[in-house]
């Protein structure tokens, strides 16, 4: 049956409802269970610079949802200024309710500028696991270093999650991850590389997906790379569907934004994020917004994207689908309609207003997937090139929307970070690709993607043939799973590709691949 307004908007209440509930429940609320309830770990996130999110789950098995019975739990949580707990700075309860999973978040306010914090949960005498987080630096700072890990693409069945050990090992301040957390898809048992790479267990409904971020969070290398520092968190299409695009699915499912509902939902209660004040509730949960900004004194500006939910459909797909394709101008005029956004019209003004309001020394474009043009063929002329619908290459004008407004407003130092194609990648970005970098067309932006943790992706060989047939593409390498590691300081930000040795194995090596440099005043690519 076609989800109807009214349903959607039934359920949107609901949820906004729930999500109030967790702070003053009125009814019975049970303190304890019978075994350890907080087997999925804890997480923080969403850093401002006097508050953050704390996150927990309750799950005493993680594969048997059934488990914990539907009533409501008490639980405590603590803030501290110490790994002791000797000064607890902020204490309190919440409500775990099962509408929500017995999920938990806790937006602590009132918390001290540019501080590291220690913090727990507790249900009767069972504590969590301790973690640490921290606060960003107030507005005005002039803040001298910054160090954040970048990850994506965590395909549960494609490896292990050795990255996630090498993140805490790198000691962040914060992590940023630009989606793809769960994969929609795979066998629900344990992790197997040999495994075949079949689309089975497909997840449709809110069971489904919670199910999936349960077994992910399972892994302790992930567990504690959550417990190392706070996590800035966008989505892509995996944590609902491959290559969605606003309300429509590969499959054309008239029930697609039931399905959408059900997946953004399951998001919210695994990740630590905040609920965003929206001007009409019932439409909270069916729009559930997670572009935001993120400041790090005057040192850095987030600007955290969705390229999932408002974006114009997917030009030209195959026959009897949604989703990418890969098409030339001739084979698909409509990719060049102005009219098409991958952002959507809202966010592409929200976005430009940001840029022009920022103060700070470097402008990062945390978004999900490659923004450089990168042709599957060789280029003769302009307009030659075939082109993958599903990325920036889909939506050519917005890209070009995007880049008049960094030449209008002119933020300083901007600086894309990318995810969802699995390939390290590092680009200049201009106006026009076809072009040599000039006067008339200068490089607008430098562009770090990350590989992937562990989802697999082309032979070296292909990427190599990328990297040739698009100049402005300075270096990829798409056969080695890893994370970006940035330090950012006043004068440079220095990006370090980090590659796994075996992501078979969860205690593989990591090498660093290349390194590059960015320096204030300069856009463009150093390799050092």
């Amino acid at each position: 049956m076609k989800l109807s307004r009214r349903s959607f908007l039934h359920q949107s209440l609901q949820f906004t409802a729930f999500a109030a509930l967790a702070q003053a429940f009125p009814g019975f609320a049970a303190e304890r269970t019978a075994s350890y309830p907080f087997t999925l770990g804890v997480a923080s996130g969403s850093p401002r610079h006097d508050s953050v999110v704390l996150w927990t789950r309750l799950m005493p098995e993680p594969l048997n949802a059934l488990a914990l019975p539907a009533v409501a739990y008490k639980v405590r949580w603590e803030i501290a200024e110490d790994e002791a707990f000797t000064h607890i700075t902020n204490k309190g309860e919440v409500f775990a309710l099962p509408e929500l999973a017995h999920s938990v978040h806790v937006d602590v306010t009132g918390l001290l500028p540019d501080r590291w914090y220690w913090y727990r949960f507790m249900l009767g005498d069972a504590v969590s696991q301790v973690a640490r987080t921290r606060t960003a630096p107030v507005a005005d700072a002039l803040v001298s270093n910054l160090r954040v890990a970048v990850a994506s693409c965590q395909h549960w069945e494609f490896g292990e999650y050795a990255a996630h050990r090498h993140i805490v090992a790198a000691n962040p301040d914060l992590v940023t991850f630009l989606g793809d957390y769960i994969y929609e898809w795979g066998p629900y048992d344990l992790k197997h590389p040999a495994r075949p790479r079949n689309r089975e267990i497909e997840s449709f409904t809110l069971a489904d997906y919670r199910g999936r971020y349960a077994q992910y969070k399972t892994d302790p290398h992930l567990q504690a790379a959550h417990h190392a520092a706070p996590w800035i968190v966008t989505w892509d299409d995996h944590e609902v569907s491959n290559d969605y695009g606003n309300d429509m699915d590969e499959r054309l499912d008239v029930n697609f934004l039931l399905r959408r509902a059900a997946a953004y939902q399951a998001f919210y209660e695994h990740m630590p994020v905040r609920l965003h004040p929206v001007a009409n509730e019932a439409e909270r949960f069916a729009n559930m917004r997670i572009h935001d900004r993120y400041d790090w004194g005057r040192l850095v500006r987030f600007h955290v994207l969705d390229d999932r939910q408002y974006r114009s459909r997917h030009a030209c797909p195959k026959p009897g689908r949604g989703g990418s394709n890969s098409v030339t101008n001739a084979e698909c005029s409509e990719r060049l309609d102005p009219t098409r956004s991958l952002l959507g019209m809202d966010q592409e003004r929200w976005l430009a207003r940001g840029m022009a309001s920022s103060t700070a020394k470097w402008n990062i474009l945390a978004q999900q997937t490659l923004m450089a043009q990168s042709s599957q063929i060789p280029v003769a002329q302009e307009g030659d090139g075939k082109f993958w619908t599903d990325g920036w290459d889909g939506y050519p004008i917005a890209r070009q929307r995007l880049f008049d407004d960094i030449q209008k407003h002119k933020p300083s130092n901007p600086v894309v970070i990318s995810g969802d194609v699995h390939t390290f990648y590092a680009a200049n970005l201009k106006r026009d690709f076809y072009s040599k970098a000039s006067a008339a067309n200068p490089i607008l932006a430098t562009e770090f993607c990350g590989t992937s943790v562990t989802s697999s992706s082309r032979p070296q060989e292909r990427t190599d043939q990328y990297v040739a047939q698009n100049p402005h593409i300075k270096y990829g390498r798409s056969d080695k799973r890893g994370f970006m590691l940035m330090d950012i300081s006043q004068n440079r930000i220095h990006t370090h590709f980090l590659a796994l040795d075996d992501v078979a194995k969860a205690d593989s090596g990591i090498t660093t691949l290349k390194n590059f440099v960015v320096e204030d005043g300069r856009p463009g690519l150093v390799l050092t």
